[in-house]
């Protein structure tokens, strides 16, 4: 089996890099962290790598706005790269702040003659949120989710309401199958209300994972590389986990896909 090269890209604030790129190890990959400043110094060695990810934490300490200084070298200044990278047949991951950073630099959505498609939002709670929630993918358009039905996973965040920018582009996303993860409640449902705090933000939809139109560009708000070990989930000892953590499969997809 190949071998991916992946580029675990952080920034100043950033905290989960190092988790992530053992995430990433664990899976069969080749992971190598790099701060942004080595990338915008030289934005062709983006062509090293099959994936790219953009880990969670709070890069730039979150200022102005969760993900929008990061989001903004992007756009202006890495673009090109990371489209390139795409149409070569490459992946990209965004976790938590790394969603927002896809999401607000228009690399998952593209931006059009009106603007951004869409957001990520504070919480209708008001705060930050950090517990462990039940998801369902809704498809197998993402190859990051593929054969995956559910996963539970550790939340973290103040802004992580998605938010499309009308009612006709939230369900063009849904028709086109790019609303790939949700939240759920104990049960595996969906359908209905999810109230808080299974839907520990409020998303319209329940949505905690869109994609891209290709498959191959996800951000999700929920952090895979924080349950890759059955001792990761918080009833472990009760007999309640898996072997391996159900994050593990997030990245042996990405992995396997270029064997």
């Amino acid at each position: 089996m190949a071998q991916p090269r992946i580029l675990v890209l952080r920034a100043p604030g950033t905290n989960c890099d190092v988790e992530t790129a053992y995430a990433f190890e664990r899976a069969g990959g080749k992971p190598e962290s790099a701060h942004i400043n080595r990338l915008l110094e030289n934005p062709e060695r983006a062509r090293d790598f099959q994936i790219l990810c953009l880990p969670g934490g709070f890069s730039y300490g979150d200022d102005i706005a969760a993900g929008r200084i990061l989001a903004n070298q992007i756009r202006h200044h890495l673009a090109a790269a990371m489209q390139e990278l795409r149409a070569a047949g490459g992946l990209i991951l965004g976790i938590c702040n790394g969603f927002q950073v896809l999401i607000k630099s228009g690399i998952l959505l593209a931006d059009d003659q009106r603007g951004p498609a869409a957001t990520l939002t504070w919480n209708d709670s008001g705060r930050f949120e950090d517990r462990w929630v039940y998801l369902r993918t809704e498809s197998n358009k993402s190859v990051f989710l593929s054969g995956i039905e559910s996963l539970y996973l550790p939340v973290a965040h103040a802004e992580g309401k998605f938010v499309a920018r009308d009612g006709g582009l939230f369900d063009q996303l849904q028709q086109r199958d790019q609303l790939v993860l949700r939240y759920t409640n104990a049960a595996g449902s969906c359908n209905g209300a999810v109230d808080y705090p299974d839907n520990p933000n409020g998303s319209p939809g329940h949505v905690a994972g869109v994609s891209d139109e290709t498959g191959r560009v996800l951000g999700l708000m929920p952090h895979p590389e924080r349950h890759i070990d059955r001792t990761h989930h918080p009833r472990w000892t009760r007999g309640e986990a898996s072997d391996p953590g159900d994050g593990l499969r997030v990245f042996q997809n990405a992995v396997d896909f270029f064997a």
